[in-house]
């Protein structure tokens, strides 16, 4: 996981915890109750006391145009409806505060930002993604937000793009700052290392990332460990939360947070919307807008054709031989399987038949899976097999390839419950995939 720990100082404790133990606890009759009431006051005033020398921070630096104003409430909905049903809603308690218009051009979300428009033409893009049409005047207005959809749908530029902004505009110099502004955590070391790819590709008014991951260069990561305050973190991002909590980050994020200031802007991505994602989002963001993509019922997608093949465990590997055997010399295939041992085995099996192929799991060593993913994104090889670890975020060689992109879900009786959030879970590309098997048993 991609995260930026302090190394937290000792803080005064309150002082009436030790009074409460010597009194059992203070669980029967109204003395206990008295204690724990004090016990509450002085959490309040340490939390003050923790909290009163941070530096002013703004959010709201969103500046409507003209076109975007203009659109009529029947424009909006049919701009939403034409996009794949981008629906918003407002998550704050009592009194709803209206839905902005969404920024169909880059010139209407960033025209006061001339620069950053530069950076994203240059990158090739001609017009926003959908979700990032709808997020952008709400997270310009320093609001918190929910963004769910499918991987592969521009959630990463949804949230970077205002970052740069917020992390620039700031009152406070920012050689006075003490530390970074914006941390982003992701559940896998090669989402990490995509987003920081990212951070340097749309650099914005010299601002620099720095990348803390397991595996790496153990120095250098302890050298880029000093330079984090997380004081100092204004703009916080947890990127495909979902498979955070998954992947069983939960304490480890409640445990980063706790240092973070709480008056920050926080926004939250995901492919799914289960109840321990609400859960989070109630604990960590405050009264946020939430951005989604056709519903946030766990579905596969309708972008992607899905054949099923009910079949038995001898007969999925010569199926699998079949269809690769099938594909055209343009085309690339991604084999999602349950287990590393599978991986290796499946990929060794291949190789040996001389079809070129390589594979992505937990156990290969960073620098090799990192090799892995690049031969795959240049197209060096077109086969990649890997567990559930290439399944979130990846690029898998955006305006690289013009032949289509095919996954194959492969799996037994454990895989059933995963199936519809694997294949709704894609590598992207810039042709969308039009293929999608899973063999089962």
């Amino acid at each position: 996981m991609a995260w930026a720990p302090e190394q937290r100082k000792a803080e005064p404790q309150p002082r009436d915890h030790r009074a409460c133990r010597e009194r059992g606890g203070g669980g029967g009759g109204s003395s206990g109750s008295g204690d724990w009431d004090k016990i509450r006051a002085e959490v309040v005033r340490w939390e003050k006391r923790k909290w009163a020398d941070l530096p002013p921070i703004t959010k709201n630096f969103y500046v409507e145009s003209k076109a975007t104003s203009s659109l009529s409430k029947v424009q909006v909905d049919l701009w939403r409806k034409e996009n794949f049903d981008v629906m918003c809603d407002d998550l704050k308690d009592g009194k709803k505060r209206p839905i902005p218009n969404p920024t169909c051009t880059f010139q209407d979300a960033f025209q006061p930002y001339p620069e950053l428009i530069r950076n994203i033409k240059k990158a090739g893009f001609q017009k926003p993604m959908p979700i990032q049409s709808q997020a952008w005047p709400i997270i310009l207005q320093g609001i918190d937000l929910i963004g769910v959809a499918q991987t592969g749908t521009g959630k990463t530029l949804a949230y970077l793009m205002p970052g740069f902004i917020h992390l620039n505009n700031q009152p406070i110099p920012r050689e006075e700052r003490n530390g970074p502004g914006m941390l982003v955590l992701t559940p896998t070391r090669e989402l990490a290392l995509q987003v920081e790819a990212e951070c340097s590709k749309y650099s914005y008014k010299g601002l620099k990332s720095i990348c803390i991951y397991g595996a790496g260069n153990r120095e250098q990561q302890i050298q880029d460990l000093t330079k984090v305050n997380l004081r100092s973190i204004t703009y916080l991002v947890l990127d495909e939360a979902d498979k955070m909590l998954d992947l069983g980050f939960e304490h480890q994020i409640m445990k980063i947070l706790l240092d973070v200031r709480p008056d920050r802007q926080t926004v939250m991505t995901s492919a799914t919307w289960p109840d321990t994602i609400r859960r989070l989002a109630r604990s960590y963001l405050k009264q946020p807008m939430m951005v989604y993509v056709g519903t946030l019922d766990l579905a596969a997608v309708n972008t992607v054709k899905q054949n099923v093949i009910v079949t038995t465990e001898e007969e999925k590997r010569s199926l699998i031989r079949d269809f690769l055997h099938s594909l055209s010399p343009q085309d690339k295939v991604i084999v999602f399987v349950s287990r590393k041992l599978v991986a290796d085995d499946l990929s060794s099996d291949l190789s040996i038949q001389g079809i070129p192929v390589q594979s992505l799991h937990g156990n290969r060593e960073q620098y090799d899976r990192e090799y892995a993913l690049e031969d795959f994104k240049t197209g060096k090889v077109k086969i990649l097999i890997a567990t559930d670890l290439a399944s979130r975020g990846l690029d898998a060689g955006r305006g690289r390839q013009r032949g289509r992109d095919r996954q194959i879900g492969r799996g037994g009786r454990g895989e059933r419950e995963r199936k519809r959030e694997r294949i709704s879970s894609k590598l992207h590309a810039q042709c969308k995939p039009n293929a999608g098997l899973h063999l089962t048993t």
